[in-house]
């Protein structure tokens, strides 16, 4: 049995920064990978970011509390 793992950053704040600022890459900052941030912001004139910040977003939000521990960092409860 794997131990449960409590995420470092709460999904929900990062589902909203993806859909609002997805095309600054705010979320991404946010969630401790600046590299791809600034990537984001770098192309943002091209409205992809946007719209993957607008994807990503809603997967957040839809990912399950383990699963983005394991993805995005966590602790053991």
């Amino acid at each position: 049995m794997q131990p449960k793992l409590k995420p470092v950053k709460n999904k929900t704040v990062a589902g909203v920064l993806g859909i609002l600022l997805g095309g600054a890459g705010i979320h991404k900052f946010y969630l401790g990978k600046p590299g791809i941030g600034i990537l984001y912001l770098l192309f943002c004139w091209a409205y992809i970011p946007s719209l993957l910040g607008i994807i990503e977003g809603i997967g957040y939000l839809v990912m399950d509390e383990d699963t983005f521990a394991q993805k995005y960092g966590g602790y053991i409860e």
